[in-house]
């Protein structure tokens, strides 16, 4: 699990919340979060292997979007994230000796100390990684909709979130760690920037993701819209299906991390009491330590369950699949394609031949690519645009290319 207080921990001088949860049940603790790591990346890898698709024609490939990219790395980052918690829970559970070596009474040894301070750190910048590229997610595809970004911000979110990660990170273990880890400051002002560092990308994930997500799907209803001028059946669905993807991903952030914020408010209530042990806070350790093994188990499924939200089951298919709703979404006709959004930056051109008409964009997206690069994913979760082509003449105007999507 990922938590500010296993850097703590590393402390000798640790408070006595920290103490209190840490010290509880340790190996079964660190045997639950091994079990749901380790089960986490198998079922993460199986998540990679290869699908059967629907038969029929398919989009031509085209050049990965922001948001793919994007969705790429979080997923990178939580997995390697993982692999820590996996790699440092089978270190507490093989090796007790090993972590009882950093303590207050026997001193603190180079090896032990350096694996628990190098394991936390490992931890908490990729999580963090993780949580700014949540937040770059939903900030790219709220720019995608409004036709403000493309492939040409990726680096830009390049440098947010794998800066403000390790800034982050830097800054919390060095005020933690002050002046070195075998003599680390008592009290809560040097453990405090260490634990806002931690919490602060988590934070703004759980509370600028919905804003952004809602005025996407707002977005999203106006730009369905003034596809046709009307607001139909499959305009709605479509609208209606990229507002459950957002709310998936919002409800496995929500799941998986609120136990982490629950804990850290009750342990820093007990922090702040002159008696940890009174009989009178039985209940609220009690609650601490139940949140503790909580976040011991959702912790690490964060990006099975994420993968979920995105993407569905797409590993291991059966021969039985649930029926598809197939929906015809008409492509623009040429009225329709002269009143295509064009930006002060990017066009789209009709060109036309006696076998086919095209809509090309330069730097920019038609309304059909926004709504597919906002709906990437598997057969479950995808609207994918097929156009079809077929013969005809150049003036006849009511011979028109449709396009099919599963869902």
């Amino acid at each position: 699990m990922a938590s500010p207080r296993l850097g703590t921990f590393c402390c000798p001088t640790r408070d006595a919340a920290t103490q209190l949860v840490l010290s509880f049940q340790p190996r079964v603790f660190h045997a639950l979060c091994l079990g749901s790591g380790a089960l986490r990346l198998v079922l993460g890898l199986l998540q990679l292997l290869p699908w059967r698709r629907s038969v029929g024609p398919r989009a031509p490939a085209t050049s990965p979007s922001a948001s793919a990219h994007i969705l790429r790395a979080a997923t990178a980052c939580d997995f390697l994230g993982c692999l820590g918690i996996i790699i440092r829970s089978t270190v507490w559970v093989a090796y007790p000796d090993f972590i009882e070596s950093i303590s207050d009474v026997n001193g603190t040894h180079i090896w032990p100390a350096a694996f628990c301070v190098g394991s936390a750190i490992w931890i908490q910048l990729l999580y963090s990684a993780c949580f700014w590229w949540l937040f770059c997610y939903a900030v790219d595809v709220y720019l995608v909709i409004r036709r403000s970004a493309g492939l040409s911000t990726i680096l830009l979110y390049h440098i947010m979130a794998w800066g403000l990660a390790v800034l982050l990170s830097v800054e919390g273990a060095v005020m933690l760690y002050y002046p070195s880890v075998s003599r680390c400051e008592r009290g809560l002002d040097h453990a405090i920037p260490h634990y806002v560092t931690t919490y602060l990308p988590l934070l703004l994930v759980l509370v600028a993701n919905p804003i952004l997500f809602h005025k996407t799907v707002n977005a999203v209803a106006s730009l369905l819209k003034g596809r046709k001028g009307v607001y139909t059946e499959n305009e709605r669905l479509m609208g209606a299906m990229i507002k459950t993807r957002f709310f998936k991903i919002m409800l496995v952030l929500i799941a998986c991390w609120l136990s982490n914020i629950i804990n850290e408010s009750l342990l820093f209530y007990l922090e702040i009491q002159p008696d940890i042990h009174g009989g009178s806070l039985k209940r609220i350790q009690n609650a601490a330590r139940t949140t503790w093994f909580i976040m011991g188990i959702l912790n690490p499924a964060q990006g099975l369950l994420l993968s979920l939200a995105f993407y569905g089951w797409t590993g291991c298919s059966l021969d039985v699949q649930p029926p598809k709703m197939v929906i015809q979404w008409e492509v623009m006709t040429a009225s329709a394609a002269e009143g295509t959004y064009q930006s002060p930056v990017d066009s789209c051109v009709v060109h036309e031949s006696p076998t086919s008409r095209k809509v090309a964009c330069v730097r920019g997206h038609t309304s059909d690519e926004v709504l597919s690069i906002l709906s990437e994913g598997s057969d479950a979760s995808t609207i994918e645009i097929h156009t079809a082509t077929g013969s005809r003449n150049v003036h006849e105007v009511d011979s028109i290319p449709q396009a099919q999507g599963d869902l």
